[in-house]
Parts: C-alpha cells; structure tokens; sequence
C-alpha cells in the first residue's frame, strides 16, 4: 500500500494519500479526482543528513525559546503595571 503524492489539477492542492489496491484518490480540498501523480524524492539517511537535521532542530528551539523569554516579560511588565 504505497503513499503518493498528487497535485490537484482544479485547485492545485499538493497532498500524500495511501492508495489502496484499485481506488481512486480525490483531493481533500475540492473534491476531484483530476490528479497528477508526482515523483516522490526519496528519503535517504545518513551522518550528513541527521547533522543538518539536528542544526535545524536547534535553531527552531532556539527561536522558540527566546519567544517564550519576550513573552514572559511582556507578562511580567504588563502585570506590573496593574499589579
């Protein structure tokens, strides 16, 4: 049972669907089923890809965490000021 990946012909919505035995997906947005069947990339693993993968984890991390520090401080200024 494989997983594709279409693009809606109507609406150009992209989307993965598991197709199972003779079936025929539809797009969830519009409703059709004038598909176009994409070429997947296929996911390869390795110490390269798992390094920039982790970058990317921390950096994410990293911008989260200083949203919740400005966040709380406009907390704390707002409270306060009413406290």
């Amino acid at each position: 049972m494989p997983i594709y990946e279409y693009r809606c012909a109507e609406c150009a919505h992209e989307f993965e669907t598991l197709v199972r035995g003779d079936n025929q997906p539809t797009c969830p947005e519009c409703g059709t089923d004038a598909l176009e069947r994409l070429m997947s990339l296929p996911r390869v693993k390795s110490s390269s890809t798992r390094d920039l993968s982790m970058r990317a984890a921390k950096k994410r991390d990293a911008g989260q965490a200083q949203d919740r520090m400005h966040e709380r401080i406009r907390y704390e200024e707002s409270h306060d000021r009413h406290g």
